[in-house]
């Protein structure tokens, strides 16, 4: 939680200027302790959804110890769900108009798997639409993963991903390029982030719209990007909510496509993911697979769990960790209004005067 400035220490001044959220005592007097409401739209695919779901929450919870959070999970009409997955929402999500009934401080938006490289012909675009823009007028902050991101940069700023020319797929050195933000305070100045993604929007096409660029890599370009306020919509192009095994069992599943003929090539390894030990048991498994002696059951999972490494999740908490603090810093205790008394929507870190 922020410092309080209740003298004219130059230390609190000094910290300012290093982007330290340090509050003074006018601004503190008017904190709380209380509880936060945080929405997630999860738009993932039936197989993915519950998953995505924990990690999501996992991330939420363990990344502030002190505000109580709420989530309130809820998902597009218009993603029509099966089995397990339709039930699960059916028992436990929210719909959209109760989360507009009762608001929120902050909205998560994930990605999602639309089966056609163009978002505005997907059948989700006028819902995601319309999530977005009550967004902006309601809450004080929403973060949009992979899909959503791109879907808010067609829908706020006409900028059109591209396609890339093979899958960007493992784990990628990315560098803070904006260290004064308050949201990339206190991370590694180098870190890693996994990707999972077959199209992107490039950096120009952020800094063309007036996106503030905070974390980027040279191989899977813009990680993080603000608003131009730099609070409003956080974008992130990769997936750091991901659990240690993700990438792993994405392999599986594409594995299990080529077996099934479903693709014709044998998949490629995540980069920068898989280990020299089992990248060996992986490709004795494939030959088994290619020579037809093995099948998908025969997939090493368990020994391939303890060789795996997490090089983000430090990073990942403590950037969720300034988010969920900013949000608390600036959102009122009345959730049927937007920002705290005193805040200006269009500057609501005070950064264009800093």
């Amino acid at each position: 939680m922020p410092l309080i400035a209740y003298k004219n220490l130059p230390a609190f001044d000094d910290l300012r200027k290093e982007g330290r959220t340090v509050l003074s005592s006018k601004e503190a007097i008017t904190q709380d302790i209380r509880e936060m409401h945080i929405g997630l739209l999860n738009m993932m695919p039936d197989k993915a959804l519950i998953e995505t779901e924990r990690q999501f929450m996992r991330l939420i919870g363990e990344s502030n110890p002190v505000a109580q959070i709420f989530v309130h999970p809820f998902t597009l009409d218009e993603l029509n769900r099966d089995g397990a997955a339709k039930q699960h929402v059916e028992t436990y999500y929210e719909s959209f108009n109760k989360i507009k009934e009762h608001n929120l401080d902050a909205l998560i938006i994930s990605g999602a798997n639309l089966g056609q490289p163009h978002i505005d012909k997907a059948k989700i675009w006028e819902p995601m639409k319309d999530v977005m823009s009550w967004a902006w007028n309601n809450v004080v902050s929403t973060m949009t993963s992979c899909l959503a991101t791109h879907a808010f940069m067609q829908y706020e700023h006409n900028q059109i991903r591209s396609p890339m020319e093979e899958k960007l797929w493992g784990v990628y050195r990315h560098r803070v390029s904006n260290k004064l933000h308050p949201l990339v305070r206190d991370i590694n100045t180098i870190f890693d982030v996994p990707h999972s993604r077959y199209n992107a929007v490039s950096e120009d096409q952020f800094k063309r719209s007036e996106m503030q660029v905070l974390v980027k890599c040279e191989t899977a370009g813009v990680h993080i990007a603000t608003s131009a306020d730099g609070i409003r919509t956080i974008c992130m192009q990769g997936h750091p909510e991901y659990s240690t095994d993700n990438l792993l069992l994405e392999y599986r599943r594409e594995v299990g496509r080529y077996i099934a003929m479903n693709r014709d090539d044998y998949p490629p390894l995540p980069n920068n993911y898989i280990c020299a030990e089992l990248e060996q048991t992986l490709a004795a498994y494939q030959s088994r697979v290619v020579s037809g002696k093995a099948s998908l059951d025969d997939f090493p999972l368990s020994e391939a769990a303890p060789l795996l490494e997490n090089t983000w999740r430090d990073s990942a908490k403590t950037m969720m960790g300034n988010w969920v603090g900013l949000v608390y810093r600036l959102t009122n205790v009345d959730r049927q209004k937007q920002f705290m008394d005193g805040i200006n929507p269009d500057d609501p870190l005070g950064l264009k005067n800093a």
